[in-house]
């Protein structure tokens, strides 16, 4: 086998985006919340950033709904040639590293006015005053009831093993054979036997709140949970206790999938019971939980920041948007460094070092700004558009194409897709996605342009006012959007339908 090395000469064109430019692209598709994460980052590691302190500017807001520049700048222009010759490799680009020259720079990026007020609260300082401390876990808190169980002592640790394999909605689906077989030994070597296993967790279902703690399926819990309510629960009459608890165990014990097909009138006939016994059984059931583990460990709910916020002027009949930038910190590269860089007296290791770092802080003041510029002007565009959905609401939605706001903003459609994703608007119709507004649509049997989301709209509102004891099948729903002038096939209410989680007319019917 032989080695050759040779030289071949090839003539092509490529082109790389800039890491200026790609640190745009990232900063325009974050949200608020984000990129607030980002720029405390950039301050922590660089010392030539810095926030300035200045006076509020009374008319930053009013200049918030005005049209920004146009985006004309070096750097979008070829982010938009890229992305337009490579669509896919635009997507997954890599950010590699980069430095540019900080000389004579510092004056491009002197704060801009905030519209936050001389000695307003830090919100962020509020938010961490008020946060919560950490909540328990589920193990924690079930350990700590169980600990002050009054339990045969064999009990005690094979307890603590059920307890360890609940899952997160308080389920025990692991079977007792396999927590036998991964319980360790006790203290004379031997694992608790099946039996052993068995009592304890009787005990921990008896003993545990809330009730239906430990179940091993839907059945068993709420079976759990009726058993407590007999002595907890308000009722008339002892009659009336005694049958309607009665009624709640037969629906679960016997006729759980009937129950979850809403066949009533099948159990009714089986079992010799009214429908009315039926429904006062229904009842109970309603007052229990499927996961009781839930009461314990509640989910945080997800904060929404809104990126902007749409406001009605009365004066000029219109609806305005403008950035929520008041959290927005302004920021600036720190003069003395930057005199720095020109020193000749400084060492030169110093000075690339400030260089490097002022090129990274200029980098990140003009994609914040950049960001801010294209976001306000793609909003602007949707409260003209969509000005029939802050009146009306989501039925009044209309379609926009988001190649129609690049074509009539002159940038380029993915620009327009960064803009927006991840955004949120407070509006007067509650906090809406940005991305809501960017929707395709059909037209009526008027021509009338209507989005998808306003067909949805529609859909829903004909399920609320129809009648629940005779739903309407899906061809039935089709029939009564066209009667509003929105023409589609069954297969589309069926797929709309459970889009918003509707069920179908089987499963809605009310007896």
């Amino acid at each position: 086998m032989r080695f050759e090395t040779s030289q071949h000469m090839r003539l092509g064109q490529q082109m790389k985006l800039a890491p200026r430019v790609i640190q745009s692209m990232e900063i325009l598709q974050m949200p608020l919340t984000e990129l607030e994460e980002r720029i405390e980052q950039e301050l922590a590691s660089n010392p030539t950033l810095e926030i300035a302190e200045i006076a509020p500017d009374p008319e930053a807001r009013t200049r918030h709904d005005e049209p920004g520049g146009e985006e004309n700048t070096d750097d979008f222009r070829r982010l938009e040639d890229f992305e337009a010759a490579n669509p896919d490799a635009a997507e997954n680009t890599n950010q590699s590293a980069g430095l540019i020259d900080g000389r004579d720079r510092f004056d491009d990026y002197q704060p801009r006015a905030s519209s936050r007020l001389d000695g307003e609260r830090d919100g962020k300082m509020d938010a961490m005053a008020a946060a919560p401390a950490r909540q328990a876990s589920l193990g924690e808190q079930l350990r700590g009831q169980w600990g002050l169980v009054d339990v045969d002592e064999s009990l005690r640790r094979p307890g603590e093993m059920i307890i360890s394999f609940l899952d997160d909605d308080g389920y025990l689906r692991t079977s007792l054979d396999e927590v036998v077989e991964r319980s360790p030994p006790g203290p004379n070597g031997e694992r608790p036997g099946r039996e052993t296993m068995e009592r304890a967790l009787t005990a921990v279902q008896l003993f545990l709140e809330p009730a239906g703690i430990a179940a091993r399926d839907a059945r068993e819990c709420l079976l759990l949970q009726l058993d407590a309510l007999e002595d907890r629960h308000e009722w008339d009459t002892e009659e009336d206790r005694v049958h309607t608890l009665r009624i709640a165990r037969l629906l679960v014990a016997d006729h759980l999938d009937d129950l979850m097909q809403n066949r009533l009138p099948k159990i009714a006939e089986q079992e010799g019971i009214t429908l009315e016994e039926i429904k006062a059984g229904l009842e109970l059931l309603r007052r229990l939980s499927l996961a009781p583990a839930r009461r314990l460990v509640s989910e945080a709910a997800e904060i929404i920041i809104p990126d902007a916020i749409v406001e009605y002027d009365e004066e000029h009949d219109r609806y305005i948007a403008y950035l929520n930038d008041s959290r927005m910190p302004n920021l600036q590269i720190n003069r003395e460094y930057a005199e720095m860089i020109r020193d000749r007296d400084v060492p030169k290791k110093d000075r690339d070092f400030l260089k490097t770092n002022i090129g990274n802080a200029q980098w990140l003041i003009e994609a914040v700004e950049q960001r801010r510029r294209t976001l306000q002007r793609v909003l602007n565009v949707v409260v003209d558009a969509q000005r029939e959905f802050f009146d009306y609401g989501p039925q009044a939605i209309k379609p926009l194409p988001m190649t129609l706001v690049a074509e009539q903003l002159g940038i380029h459609v993915a620009t327009v897709s960064r803009a927006v994703a991840d955004k949120h608007l407070l509006t007067p119709r509650g906090v809406v996605p940005l991305r809501r507004f960017f929707t395709g649509g059909t037209e009526t049997a008027t021509g009338e342009e209507i989005s998808w989301d306003a067909i949805k709209a529609a859909l829903q509102d004909v399920i609320d006012q129809e009648d629940k004891s005779n739903p309407l099948s899906d061809d039935a729903l089709a029939d009564k959007l066209k009667e509003r002038g929105i023409e589609i096939a069954r297969r589309t209410v069926a797929k709309y339908r459970g889009q918003l989680g509707i069920q179908s007319a089987r499963l809605r019917k009310q007896f």
